[in-house]
C-alpha cells in the first residue's frame, strides 16, 4: 500500500503542472498560464516499490469554461532511460526522498503497466492523500479485458454516465472548484 509522506516538495506538483500542461497538444485553455487547482485523483502501487504512481486531476479556474485535466505521473529517484523529451514534466526536491524526476505517466512503463493491471482487475486504486487506504470510488466497468490490451488515457475529463456495453474503462471522480462532484471515464482499454 502507498505511503504518503507529509513533507515539502519544491517546486510543488501544481507549480510543475502549471508550466507543463499548457505545452501539451490536449490543452484547451486560452491562457498561456493556467490557474490549476487539485480536483481529485488516486494512486497505484509499483510492485517493486521504486516508482510513485499518481493520477492527478487538476481544474483550470482561469479557463472560460469548466475544464479538468487528468495527468498520470510517475515519480522516480533517477531519470527514466530512453524516455522521449516530452515525457519529463520536471524535477522537484522531496523533503524525504530527495530529487524526484516527475514523468508523464503515459510515457512511464511502470505507470502504464499498473494502469493496465487495474483495468484487468489485478491492481487496486488507493487514496490520493491517505496512506494504506483503498479508494473504492475508482471503478472498472465494461465488457472485460482484451487479449493484447492497449490503454488510452482521457486527458480532458467530461462528466458522464457509464455506457452499457462499452469497452473496459476506468471511472473515477473529481470535484470542481465550486464543490460540485463529477464522475467520468479516466482511461479505456483498447485493442492493439
Amino acid at each position: 500500500m502507498a505511503t504518503i509522506q507529509n513533507t515539502t516538495i519544491a517546486p510543488t506538483k501544481l507549480e510543475l503542472l502549471t508550466e507543463w500542461v499548457p505545452k501539451q497538444s490536449w490543452y484547451i485553455g486560452y491562457n498561456a498560464t493556467p490557474e490549476l487547482v487539485k480536483a481529485g485523483g488516486f494512486r497505484l502501487d509499483d510492485p517493486d516499490g521504486e516508482v510513485g504512481i499518481e493520477f492527478m486531476v487538476v481544474a483550470d479556474v482561469a479557463a472560460q469554461e469548466e475544464v479538468a485535466y487528468l495527468v498520470p505521473m510517475g515519480y522516480r529517484g533517477a531519470a527514466l532511460q530512453d524516455a522521449p523529451g516530452e515525457a519529463l514534466i520536471g524535477t522537484c526536491e522531496h523533503g524525504v526522498l530527495g530529487t524526484r524526476w516527475v514523468y508523464d505517466g503515459v510515457h512511464d512503463p511502470v505507470v502504464t503497466a499498473q494502469l493496465t493491471a487495474l483495468l484487468r482487475g489485478e491492481a487496486v486504486a488507493q487514496d490520493q492523500d491517505e496512506s494504506d487506504t483503498l479508494d473504492p470510488t475508482v471503478t472498472v466497468l465494461g465488457t472485460g479485458p482484451v487479449a493484447e490490451p492497449g490503454v488510452e488515457v482521457v486527458r480532458v475529463l467530461r462528466a458522464a454516465q457509464a455506457e452499457e456495453g462499452a469497452p473496459t474503462h476506468l471511472v473515477a471522480g473529481w470535484t470542481w472548484p465550486d464543490g460540485t462532484s463529477a464522475r467520468g471515464t479516466f482511461a479505456t482499454m483498447t485493442q492493439h
